[in-house]
């Protein structure tokens, strides 16, 4: 099992060009399924639940090629099958994004439940409750979603109970190939459900809304083929400006949509960062100060990401004053503490709500990660402590981060990864390879 040994104290300095948006790109491969047309996707990281993904999508029967620099093509002319088995989707949650396109294209669907990071419960009835008053008929036996329609899915408005990505995501996919006209209310109006939609309508689709609350999809009778450059992953900015905030460093982070880091920025500038920003960076300069605590609460965009909610409880650990982190997304987001408190930090928990003191500085210690950003607030910790920290099961942190390791190298940190071989650890995920 791999694990990142980092050795903390130095200020990050340079510059890092972010990749392509992990929650982006896999609801954009899973709306290849809706085409018989060729689709290349450009600006794909290489991240294990990317192969995974595509993986399922070979599965299908879908032809996958990666070409230089991970550009994608996608030929779903011949899909073969309609089940989603439970061996690839265990492995991650947005598995049941295909469940839509599936029912929408070939009226049948079999998506086993699915998995991913235990970080609190993420129930499917959303997606079920909306295809099935889309005409779907849908059971749920044996860890599977059984779905079929009569003919063509038809449109419906849909008032969503909760706000949901991928909820969303899935119901778009389905109405883009609907008789009539869906309305979808309370949508999710994250810009990775915005950036599928632009990809869809490149395709042919006619949606209209996309980014705000009510998204109106005109059905059409099938798409054609087009390219595409997924947007860059505003968490994975997020994460590095935050590293470079907790070491008092400067950083400038490359490729990345400014607009999408609001709420980000926003959070940083309040802990003394001073941000300037360009139409495709942003820099982020501490003047060798200390960061100021900042209480967050976490909430649907454009409010802060809860993906980012361990980034910055790592900050509050060694800022100047105290804060509250407020959790409103996923009940065991805050996994990460008792790890943090190896480290020394004065963190309390109360319900959905930490309590954070901040210290001058934390201690190295061997730390374990519980689940994807959990992983990204322990490498940040590690940045910062005095020491060795020793961060663990870091398989996680391959699902979300691409050379994760490689770019804070970059940025001058002493990150390295390598290999446990002790008798009886089970070895890292590795990424799905896929024929080039």
């Amino acid at each position: 099992m791999d694990q990142l040994v980092i050795t903390g104290g130095k200020p990050l300095q340079g510059s890092v060009r972010i990749s392509g948006a992990k929650n982006a790109v896999l609801p954009i491969l899973a709306a290849t399924l809706l085409t018989d047309q060729n689709v290349t996707i450009t600006n794909i990281p290489y991240l294990n639940d990317v192969t995974t993904m595509m993986a399922l999508l070979c599965r299908l029967g879908v032809e996958v090629t990666v070409g230089d620099k991970m550009r994608i093509e996608v030929d779903a002319s011949s899909v073969s099958s309609c089940r989603a088995p439970y061996e690839l989707v265990k492995t991650m949650r947005a598995s049941i994004l295909v469940l839509g396109p599936l029912l929408a294209r070939f009226g049948r669907a079999e998506v086993s439940l699915p998995g991913g990071c235990a970080i609190g419960p993420r129930p499917v009835d959303v997606h079920i409750d909306g295809l099935t008053k889309m005409g779907a008929h849908i059971t749920v036996s044996d860890g599977y979603i059984h779905a079929s329609v009569d003919g063509r899915l038809k449109g419906a408005e849909l008032h969503l109970g909760k706000v949901t990505v991928t909820g969303t995501e899935n119901l778009v996919m389905a109405a883009v190939l609907a008789e009539g006209t869906t309305v979808i209310y309370n949508a999710a109006c994250e810009p990775e459900v915005t950036d599928l939609a632009h990809f869809l309508n490149v395709l042919g689709a006619r949606i209209e809304g996309a980014g705000t609350s009510t998204i109106t999809i005109h059905g059409v009778s099938r798409l054609t083929g087009g390219q595409y450059r997924v947007l860059p992953d505003r968490i994975e900015a997020g994460t590095y400006l935050v590293a470079g905030a907790m070491t008092r460093g400067k950083v400038t982070v490359k490729d990345v949509m400014p607009e999408t880091l609001s709420i980000i920025l926003e959070k940083l500038k309040r802990a003394g960062a001073h941000i300037t920003t360009g139409t495709d960076w942003v820099t982020l300069d501490m003047q060798g100060q200390r960061p100021l605590a900042v209480d967050i609460e976490t909430a649907p965009y454009p409010q802060m990401p809860t993906d980012m909610q361990a980034q910055f409880l790592a900050l509050n650990a060694i800022a100047i004053g105290s804060s509250t982190v407020i959790e409103t997304i996923f009940e065991n987001r805050f996994m990460h503490v008792p790890e943090l408190q190896r480290m020394g930090a004065d963190i309390r928990l109360q319900g959905n709500t930490a309590v954070c003191a901040g210290k001058p500085h934390l201690k190295g210690a061997p730390v374990m990660a519980t689940d994807l950003r959990a992983s990204a607030g322990l490498v940040l910790a590690g940045l910062v402590a005095e020491g060795q920290t020793m961060v663990d099961r870091i398989y996680h942190i391959d699902r979300g981060y691409e050379c994760i390791e490689e770019k804070f190298s970059q940025l001058g940190a002493n990150i390295k990864r390598q290999s446990d071989r002790r008798v009886g650890t089970q070895p890292a995920e590795k990424p799905v390879n896929v024929s080039s």
